[in-house]
């Protein structure tokens, strides 16, 4: 009888000592609970960085003189379509055309359209007006045979002018040959803006100079079609244009 009585007593005593199973469950649960909150945090972290890593980052447009490239528009958005034919180009030779090539060619109009412009000009005042070489004049030999009558002496001053101005313009706005694809004008410049404006009459709001630009550029449109039609005539009828015109 004393022998159960104290292994009763023992039993109890190491009862009172282990760990309850509610206890037990308890703290697994929280030590799970936390695992598992270090493990998730990284991955919501280690998602959003991917995240930014894959999204493309697109620089901003440049701005030109009010002018940013577009390339859902025709030329890129570049000035100089007009009524009422808005932007003409039958034979297509912007379609498709990238940033470069589309400022390449606009370069190509713009000064294309400024030596005709200075061309009519000379056509009617080197034909029309008195000078030094053919007297008062006024109908002496029509400017499409006035070059071969020209001193070479004075002839290789104005072509060395010339030859100047062209490498002047290039530096300003086209790539060096090496230092890029060949055909390139630089990053930062606008097609004709060569920063040539004694008068100071370049505009700085972006939409008096886009007008300006595309009044330019119709009357350089126009000034080629006249000067091509000027020679034209003179070696049709071999009169000068205002003693064709009766004048």
């Amino acid at each position: 009888m004393m022998k159960l009585t104290i292994l009763a007593a023992l039993t109890g005593t190491a009862a009172a000592f282990a760990p309850s199973a509610s206890n037990v469950a308890s703290t697994t649960g929280l030590r799970m609970s936390d695992e598992t909150t270090v493990i998730e945090e990284p991955a919501v972290d280690n998602a959003a960085a991917l995240i930014e890593e894959e999204t493309p980052v697109t620089p901003p447009a440049m701005v030109i003189n009010g002018w940013s490239a577009d390339a859902a528009l025709p030329l890129h958005g570049l000035p100089g379509a007009i009524a009422p034919l808005g932007f003409f180009d039958p034979l297509g030779f912007s379609k498709d055309a990238d940033l470069n090539t589309a400022k390449r060619l606009r370069e190509a109009e713009i000064m294309h359209g400024r030596v005709a412009m200075m061309a009519t000009i000379g056509y009617i005042i080197g034909e029309s007006t008195p000078t030094i070489t053919y007297g008062m004049d006024v109908h002496h030999t029509i400017a499409n045979n006035q070059i071969p009558e020209v001193p070479g002496t004075v002839l290789f001053p104005f072509f060395l002018a010339i030859n100047i101005a062209e490498a002047l313009r290039a530096s300003v706005g086209w790539v060096e040959p090496g230092l890029g694809p060949l055909f390139s004008l630089r990053e930062k410049y606008y097609p004709g803006d060569i920063g040539f404006d004694p008068f100071g009459l370049k505009p700085k709001d972006a939409k008096d100079f886009a007008n300006m630009q595309t009044k330019e550029l119709s009357n350089g449109r126009l000034a080629m079609l006249a000067a091509a039609g000027m020679c034209v005539q003179e070696q049709v009828n071999g009169q000068g244009i205002l003693e064709n015109l009766g004048f």
